[in-house]
């Protein structure tokens, strides 16, 4: 039953963009398309589980029992770094066209505030081994969430008359500010 409750917390409660507020950068730059959004999605899953799974017993076995718990941050972030090369180069030989689109995007993973954040939290929440990849699967999939329905509705934005002014960013960062107002519909479901 908690995993239950880690998955809709983090999912819909605490969205990691549309609540938290963190991973704004490919939030914004990725969701021109729906394809390449879900390419993001599986990257940025792929990278949090992993950099979760490593960080926590990073921090369980080498930075807790030495007492250098204060070195945790500069630690995650060398972690991410390396897990988001190896992904660089895997997407880079298995699917060319998806690493072309996701482009720049791809090498900001490693400061995608999101992915440091979520490794950062299970410890501040002092999650087990267990709810902390649930917790940053359902992290995840909530990023995944509010990137595919932004990315749709960009698409469909772009389709529509808009009046010169509100083109591009301004509408997208309108369109945004909508979306998280409509995930805060959920706040009081579960803490």
């Amino acid at each position: 039953m908690e995993y239950i409750f880690i998955f809709i917390a983090a999912v819909f409660v605490n969205n990691i963009v549309l609540a938290q507020f963190l991973g704004i950068c490919p939030f914004l730059g990725v969701s021109k398309s729906v394809p390449t959004a879900l390419g993001m999605t599986g990257a940025v899953t792929f990278v949090m589980i992993l950099a979760t799974l490593v960080t926590f017993i990073v921090q369980k076995t080498v930075l807790d029992p030495f007492h250098i718990e204060f070195m945790q941050t500069i630690v995650f972030i060398l972690i991410i770094a390396a897990l988001v090369q190896m992904v660089e180069i895997i997407l880079k030989k298995v699917s060319p066209s998806l690493y072309q689109a996701l482009g720049v995007f791809l090498p900001l993973i490693t400061t995608n505030c999101a992915v440091l954040g979520v490794a950062i939290m299970v410890i501040q929440k002092n999650y087990n081994l267990l709810e902390s990849v649930v917790f940053a699967a359902s992290t995840a999939i909530g990023f995944g969430l509010a990137l595919t329905i932004f990315a749709g509705i960009r698409e469909q934005l772009e389709l529509s008359s808009i009046p010169k002014g509100m083109k591009g960013t301004p509408i997208a960062l309108v369109t945004a500010g909508l979306l998280a107002l409509a995930f805060m519909g959920f706040s009081g479901i579960v803490k």
